[in-house]
């Protein structure tokens, strides 16, 4: 299999692993993971990411409490605002639907963080422009990295929305007050995998020299 291949692989089988088993992550594992964070890029190479790894259980609950929390506050937003029955409009199935809006407005949905072996916090310098793009970079090569390694992740921003969240985080966590907690990435060993959801094809998201002129026509 050439390098191209193996790598495309990796890419397509990533997903958002919320069920894990009680299986560690080794030490090395755990390096290798942080590693591809570091050598992501990063504006001017700002590198303006910091991690910190969370395995204690109490610090893990309380993660897990922020971010159903959280989670339950914009969802109930969203479906008092109508936008949720909107986006599930096309779920003819009333009960799934009605378990959906339950899962996501009581903010379970985010409410399993603390079930991975491990959880690392993704913060960053709060002068550094491009903040949001670097970090996104180094958490994406962390999560290609989990899954090249036959583990699982599921990168979260439920407890990070809300300023009064993430006081709590910096005040809990001791995070100084130049760096933006930016989101959290539970990980694990997958108890289950789920079948990949749909994506737009290419012809829908890619266009010639204008917006609105397909490049592929399949």
């Amino acid at each position: 299999m050439e390098k191209k291949d193996v790598f495309f692989q990796v890419v397509a089988d990533r997903r958002s692993i919320r069920n894990f088993t009680k299986d560690k992550i080794s030490e090395e594992d755990l390096k290798l993971i942080l590693e591809s964070a570091r050598l992501a890029p990063s504006g001017e190479n700002a590198q303006p990411w910091r991690f910190i790894v969370v395995k204690d259980e109490e610090r893990k609950k309380f993660l897990a409490r922020i971010s159903k929390n959280g989670s339950g506050r914009r969802f109930t937003g969203e479906f008092l605002s109508k936008q949720m029955q909107e986006r599930f409009k096309s779920l003819q199935d009333e009960e799934k639907k009605l378990a959906a809006f339950k899962k996501l407005t009581s903010g379970d949905v985010s409410a399993f963080v603390s079930e991975g072996d491990v959880i690392i916090i993704v913060i960053g310098r709060k002068d550094v422009w491009d903040l949001p793009y670097d970090t996104s970079a180094a958490i994406e090569n962390m999560l290609l990295t989990v899954t090249s390694l036959d583990l699982g992740a599921c990168w979260v921003i439920a407890p990070c929305i809300d300023v009064r969240d993430e006081e709590k985080l910096r005040e809990y966590f001791e995070i100084p007050d130049e760096y933006k907690v930016v989101s959290i990435i539970s990980i694990g060993k997958p108890s289950r995998i789920p079948n990949p959801r749909p994506r737009i094809p290419l012809k829908d998201l890619v266009f010639n020299e204008k917006f609105g002129e397909p490049y592929y026509n399949e």
